[in-house]
């Protein structure tokens, strides 16, 4: 865990998101976690609007993002400058799990 607090609002999104239970693709998102320092996520997290709430999920990763970016200036870290496409998420065998490429408009 970092001094900053970026583990603890990681920590937090994946209690959050526990495991993403859903009975349909529609209850299924994903949440885009921290800053490449080239711009955009690191990575996507799904989650279940089935037992998450999307307002207090999507806050947190905002925060998540806020705090990487702020580490990654403070560090001066470089990285690729390849921008990892959401994967969208989609429910199966009752889990939401990531997808196979850009989200479709729902």
């Amino acid at each position: 865990m970092s001094a900053d607090g970026q583990g603890d609002t990681l920590a937090r999104i994946r209690a959050l998101a526990g495991t993403p239970s859903c009975t349909s693709d529609a209850q299924c998102h994903s949440l885009p976690l921290g800053a490449r320092p080239c711009g955009g996520p690191e990575s996507y997290l799904p989650w279940s609007s089935a037992r998450t709430p999307q307002a207090e999920i999507e806050a947190l990763g905002e925060r998540y993002k806020e705090e990487r970016r702020a580490a990654n200036k403070a560090s001066g870290v470089m990285s690729t400058c390849q921008f990892l496409m959401d994967p969208g998420a989609v429910c199966r065998a009752g889990t939401c799990q990531a997808g196979d490429g850009p989200l479709q408009a729902r």
